[in-house]
Order: structure tokens, then sequence, then C-alpha cells
């Protein structure tokens, strides 16, 4: 009657077991991240196996991380060490389970760290027979070999916890997806609500300040292009930050460039972000537009030098930027101020917390800008992120 009573609680018990299995891996499907499967694993492998103590353990590059763990005392839970110097790191190595019953007796084993526990044998599998990711640990408290049974259930449940752990990456590159997609929609509602913004404002100066509708449509489809011109550049970099020198290229391109002898520009690596760089385009295209047509460009012997430089102003560091023209026709202060001089005395300088100035010399016009540096306006090159 004994063995009878036995074998029926050993069947029960063998059930009980295969039903915790099917529960486990029906947990891990609905797993969704990497300490959503730790947690999950711990505590059913510990059920699963009897174990006194259960280790989930991922492969970490080198090293093998142990993430996660169940047991009557305290194991290496958080701990990083070599994958030559555990016995986790064994397994993922070799792709094959460990069965120990004497920890003592094992030169796998590095014995000084285990010394402090309660560990006398273990079972350790790896998660993925090829090219492991993890592995699970299970360690009893008394010397014993575990049986073949259990160390089938620890090797089943680890072929559960690889598809759990490739689920969790999965999503977790689809949900990184998905913040982006929405971040990117964002942006993009931020910049057409931006854009639509200037366009509007520039047809309302514009249109303010026109003396007839042929120089209206004139003066309007100038900027547009030019605001155009801007935004090109910045899509070419990503709406990222874009050097001093690039914006003035692009400002100058539509008259022949920087590689045109009638220009020269000098000064050191400026860094400017998206918006910063296109209230200068705009400023440096109104500069252009009016040298074209009243300034020195006007002339076959015209010249217009465009110099830049960091200054320090009362202890803080500031870009000054100076445009000058030279060898045109006689200079004369306007009657009246547009849209463009408004937008180059006052527009930029006001958007950058700096001051600018327009002089009117017979010799030829300059304009003055300088703004203090700041994350909008950074002195040196742009910080490129490693591929």
């Amino acid at each position: 009657m004994l063995n009878v009573a036995n074998a029926e609680r050993s069947e029960q018990a063998d059930h009980a077991a295969l039903i915790t299995l099917v529960e486990t891996i029906e947990a891990l499907s609905a797993t969704r991240t990497i300490e959503d499967v730790a947690a999950v694993v711990r505590s059913a492998a510990r059920r699963i196996s009897g174990a006194d103590g259960v280790c989930f353990v991922l492969r970490d590059g080198d090293l093998c991380w142990y993430l996660d763990e169940d047991a009557i005392g305290p194991m290496w839970k958080g701990q990083r060490f070599p994958m030559t110097a555990c016995i986790s790191g064994w397994a993922m190595i070799h792709g094959q389970t460990v069965v120990i019953p004497d920890i003592y007796l094992d030169d796998r084993i590095p014995h000084d760290a285990y010394r402090p526990t309660f560990v006398k044998s273990l079972v350790m599998t790896p998660v993925r027979a090829k090219d492991p990711i993890a592995a699970i640990g299970a360690y009893w408290a008394v010397g014993q070999t575990p049986s073949v049974d259990t160390v089938m259930k620890l090797e089943a449940m680890a072929r559960a916890t690889a598809a759990a752990i490739e689920n969790a990456n999965l999503y977790a590159s689809l949900n990184e997806a998905l913040e982006r997609r929405t971040f990117l929609l964002r942006e993009l509602d931020h910049r057409v609500k931006n854009t639509l913004a200037s366009v509007q404002s520039i047809a309302r100066q514009t249109l303010r300040t026109a003396p007839s509708p042929a120089d209206f449509a004139e003066s309007f489809e100038s900027r547009l292009m030019g605001l155009s011109r801007a935004h090109e550049l910045l899509t070419r970099r990503a709406w990222g930050r874009t050097d001093l020198r690039d914006v003035l290229e692009a400002a100058l391109q539509p008259f022949g460039g920087l590689a045109d002898p009638r220009f020269s520009a000098r000064g050191p690596a400026i860094s400017l972000t998206a918006e910063t760089a296109v209230a200068l385009h705009m400023t440096l295209h109104e500069l252009m537009v009016n040298a074209a047509k009243h300034g020195a460009l006007t002339a076959a012997s015209g010249q217009v030098t465009v110099v830049w430089r960091i200054e320090d102003v009362e202890g803080v560091r500031n870009l000054v930027l100076d445009w000058v023209e030279r060898g045109g026709p006689p200079v004369f202060v306007p009657k009246r101020q547009g849209f463009g001089t408004k937008l180059l005395e006052r527009g930029v300088a006001r958007d950058l917390g700096g001051e600018a100035k327009l002089t009117y010399q017979p010799k030829g016009l300059t304009y003055w800008l300088r703004a203090p540096l700041s994350d909008r306006i950074v002195a040196g090159p742009i910080a490129r992120t490693p591929e």
C-alpha cells in the first residue's frame, strides 16, 4: 500500500508540474519585456523543477548577467561575470545543458563564488541551443542528480523562453518604431504650421509695403523661393544642425554662389539649429536681392564681402556678422522702410536675442548683426553622431 501511495503522489506531482509547464508557456507568450520573461521563468522554473533556487541569466556580450532569481537564499542577482568564469557561460558557449550533482567535484564551477551560497547541485540549461541568448539555472541545497524528467521540463521551458525573448525584442522594436513615427508626425505638423505661418507673414508684410501688384508678386515669389531653398538645405541635413557657411552658400546660390568672384566670405565654423538657419537664410536672401537690384551687384565692379567672427561682449560670447558692399552705385537712405528692411533690422535680431544695424554709406551698404551664442548658435563644427 505504501508503494501505491508513493506512486500516486509522484504521479500527482508530475501532473502538477506538467500543468505548471503549460501555464508557464502560456504566460511567456503574453510577456512584452525581458523583465516580464525573467519574472515568469524564475518562479515557474522553481515550481517545475522542485529546486531550492532558480536564476535567469542573460548573455550580455562577453558577460553573463544574472538578471533575476527566486531562491531560499541570496545568490548573484544583478551581478555580471565573464562568460568563461561561470557555468552559465559554459552552457551558453557550448549550447548544452549541464547537470552537476556535486558542484565541488566539477572544475567548470568557480567554487569560491559558490561557497557563500546554499548550492550543492545544479542544472544549467541554455536558452536556444544554437547561438544561446540566455540560460536558466536550477539549484539544490542537497547534493543530488536531478531526474531526466526534470531536465526535460527545464529544456522545454528554455525553448518557450527563447520564443518569448524574441517576441519581447520584436515588441520593443515595433514600439520604438511607433514612437518614432508618432514623433515624426508631430514634428511634421509643427514644421508645416511654422512654414505656413512664415508664408502668411511674408505675404502680409510684402503686400503691406508693395507699391503695386506687380512689385508684390515679384517680391513675394522671391521670398518664397528663398524660404524653399532654406528648407531644401535643411532637408538634406535631415533637419539637424547646419553650418553657417552652408546657409550663406544656399542664400547666394541663385546669384552664382561663393564660387562667383564678386563674393568673398570667411569665418569660423558655426553650428546653427534648423530654425536659426531658416531665419539667417531669409536675412541673407534679403541682403542678396537688395544687392542685385539696387546695390553693389548692379555694377560690373561690385563686390560683396561677408565676414563673421566670435567676440566677447561684457563677458558674453557673441556671433558677429558683417555684410559689406563695395563698388556699386552711390547709396542713399530709402524714403520708406519695406518688409526687407524691417526683417533685417528687427526680425532676425529679435529672434536671436541680439541686435542688428543697416548703414547706408555712399560707397556701399553695410549690415551688422550680433547675437549671443546659445544652443541655437554654437561655435565649432557640427557634432556628428557615429554611424
